[in-house]
């Protein structure tokens, strides 16, 4: 439920004044905070949905799609959006409008359930992404329950007619509306601790097999020529190490082995550190862009700044690791932004979904008709240039990830150790 005009606008007075006496913001950055706030409020008023993390990923989708916002812009919207959810709502500024459209919004059950299952899932250790998306479907399944006017306890027929809902009416893909039932199995389990029988194995939908895109050789070569000059090099490296895009943007100074030719991957996928190939031919391209990194990190620590987020509590542990050279991204933002989390001001690594956009551009540039996207050059390095490549280092323990691993593993390229090859004859044998 959505707040009027007449309540937008006293709540984002009382948002400035908020920035203002927090000193989150200084004067000439306030006006451009209190816009995207507003910007955000309005897009949720047209579309009838709550303030939430869920609709702040389609404000930015929506901001990005217009193609008229850098990537500064993008992440100052990002962290005013952020300030305004996880501290100004909460706070005592909060004038009266905001706690009653907040009430609507929230009713006791779900006030109470949410925290408590973003605590079990971090009790569990899972992904931040995984916590965030798996509180959206929460907050999404128990706003379906109050329209649909049920107030008795959560049962096992409100979830199937959620999920029915979602495929009838939402129209979602199979993979959709199972993260949403996995969200949901998780509430229901471990949060209100009501018993889903044999739902788990009987609503789950079927997900169909489908193709990855594959480029050929020459849209791979008009692909990397018509990309910015901006993104021309994380581009590159996602096309020649294989590394996904998210893996990509949370790289770190430090997991650069030039020396080995080898690019360290923390926390990838299902929350795993492997090692991939780091491309010779960049090794020049990596160290004059990283000589500029270094020298925004000087200016940066000069400004009383230079301080990146580190993962989990290694802050606390180490707290003045976060200004070490080796902690910094190597692919960071233009600009400092404010961290929602503590106040302070952070250069973050560059957003991801601006080098998502720039491949799209490069690809409607060049005319390809397929659908283009960073991930699809981890499908073309998978079938042609990671078997080519790892054949010639046959004795290197390297583990792509993913699909490209399982390619690598189907042409039977890397076995024994890294130290001493095992080659195994026709016979059975193997030749020391």
């Amino acid at each position: 439920m959505s707040m009027d005009m007449g309540a937008s606008e006293r709540v984002l007075a009382s948002f400035e004044r908020f920035l203002r006496e927090r000193k989150l913001a200084g004067d000439r950055q306030l006006p451009y905070l209190v816009g995207w706030v507003k910007g955000f409020l309005e897009l949720g008023r047209r579309n009838g949905e709550p303030a939430s993390d869920e609709t702040l990923l389609a404000y930015l989708r929506h901001l990005n799609g217009m193609n008229r916002y850098k990537e500064w812009q993008l992440q100052q919207a990002e962290d005013a959006v952020k300030i305004y959810l996880h501290q100004f709502r909460d706070s005592d500024e909060c004038s009266g409008e905001t706690k009653k459209v907040k009430h609507r919004e929230k009713s006791v059950a779900l006030r109470d359930a949410i925290p408590t299952m973003e605590n079990a899932m971090r009790l569990r250790h899972y992904a931040p992404r995984t916590v965030k998306t798996y509180r959206n479907w929460a907050l999404r399944f128990l706003d379906y329950r109050t329209e649909s006017g049920l107030t008795k306890s959560v049962e096992a027929q409100d979830v199937k007619s959620f999920l029915t809902h979602l495929a009838v009416r939402g129209r979602v893909s199979a993979s959709t509306q199972n993260q949403a039932f996995n969200a949901i199995l998780f509430l229901c389990r471990y949060v209100l601790r009501v018993p889903l029988d044999e739902m788990d194995k009987t609503v789950r939908a079927k997900r169909k097999r489908r193709l990855p895109t594959v480029l050929s050789t020459e849209e791979v070569k008009q692909l990397l020529n018509a990309v910015e000059p901006k993104y021309g090099l994380m581009v590159k490296l996602i096309y020649g190490s294989g590394v996904r895009l998210m893996e990509l943007v949370q790289i770190r100074i430090k997991d650069f082995d030039f020396e080995g030719h080898l690019l360290f991957v923390r926390g990838g996928k299902g929350d795993k550190d492997r090692t991939t190939l780091l491309p010779v031919s960049l090794n020049d391209e990596l160290h004059e862009h990283l000589t500029t990194v270094r020298r925004w990190h000087e200016e940066d620590l000069a400004r009383g700044l230079g301080e990146a987020p580190l993962p989990e509590a290694l802050g606390r542990k180490y707290p003045n690791a976060g200004r070490d050279w080796g902690w910094q991204y190597a692919f960071p933002a233009d600009k400092v932004g404010v961290d929602p989390s503590d106040g302070k001001l952070r250069r973050y690594h560059v957003y991801h979904q601006t080098v998502r956009a720039a491949v799209q551009r490069a690809a409607r540039k060049t005319d390809i008709p397929k659908h283009v996207t960073p991930h699809a050059l981890r499908h073309y390095a998978a079938s042609l240039i990671m078997p080519t490549v790892l054949a010639a280092r046959r004795s290197s323990a390297i583990n792509i990830g993913g699909s490209l691993g399982l390619a690598v593993v189907r042409c039977g390229i890397i076995r024994g150790s890294p130290e001493r090859p095992r080659v195994r004859r026709r016979d059975g044998s193997v030749l020391a």
